[in-house]
């Protein structure tokens, strides 16, 4: 059974601001350009999102486990979706497809994004929506629902991120995508699967194979 859990306190020198701007820095090394992106990875306080046992390690560039079988990406991840989903703009209209812990939530919400997430599983659902109001990021409209039919009564999105796997791309999503509208997302089996952007144009959808990734997978329905 899985332990709810507990938000880690700010008490360690682990989850000082040097820390977090430590971070950043290696961000920037591994080659991550906008600034924007880099200074909010500072600014969101990754330790919230996570266990307490395991507040040492927020800031290492590693997955964690955060419950119910699912993961919190690497911030290497989370800062590289992150700006090939702005590329230059601004972040608009953004649907986030898997809220997770909400930490990707947040950093979108901390960009300015109007941000609308959907998670398939209440439980973490209701973590998430626990772990904002903590950071005092409230403003997403978090749905219970499933990723793979996006949010058709909210669309058209100047983005769309989606934190898990799906073995191709749900037409769902690239419908509810505004004109110039961009789609982050991994594509793949348990095995193999890479990052794929997508952009809706007037010429049609564009689309660049990137680096491999490593993600839950998207699952149907809700529970």
């Amino acid at each position: 059974m899985a332990v709810p859990l507990t938000p880690a306190l700010p008490a360690s020198g682990m989850l000082s601001d040097r820390t977090r701007r430590r971070m950043s820095e290696r961000l920037r090394q591994a080659g991550i350009e906008d600034t924007r992106v880099l200074d909010v990875m500072v600014e969101v306080p990754r330790h919230l999102f996570i266990d307490q046992a395991l507040a040492t390690r927020a800031y290492d560039d590693v997955s964690l486990p955060i419950g119910h079988g699912q993961t919190i990406s690497q911030p290497l991840t989370v800062a590289r979706m992150t700006e090939l989903l702005l590329a230059g703009r601004t972040p608009g209209k953004v649907l986030e497809i898997g809220t997770g812990c909400g930490y990707q939530t947040a950093v979108l919400l901390k960009l300015g994004a109007e941000v609308y997430s959907i998670e398939r599983l209440a439980a973490m659902l209701e973590i998430a929506r626990r772990n904002l109001r903590a950071t005092k990021l409230v403003h997403a409209r978090l749905v219970h629902g499933d990723g793979h039919l996006g949010l058709p009564e909210a669309a058209p999105f100047d983005g769309i991120i989606m934190t898990a796997a799906a073995r191709q791309v749900p037409e769902a999503l690239i419908e509810q995508l505004a004109e110039g509208g961009r789609l982050v997302m991994p594509i793949g089996d348990e095995q193999v699967q890479h990052l794929w952007r997508f952009e809706k144009t007037q010429q049609g959808i564009q689309q660049s194979r990137l680096e491999p990734v490593k993600f839950v997978p998207l699952l149907p329905g809700r529970s």
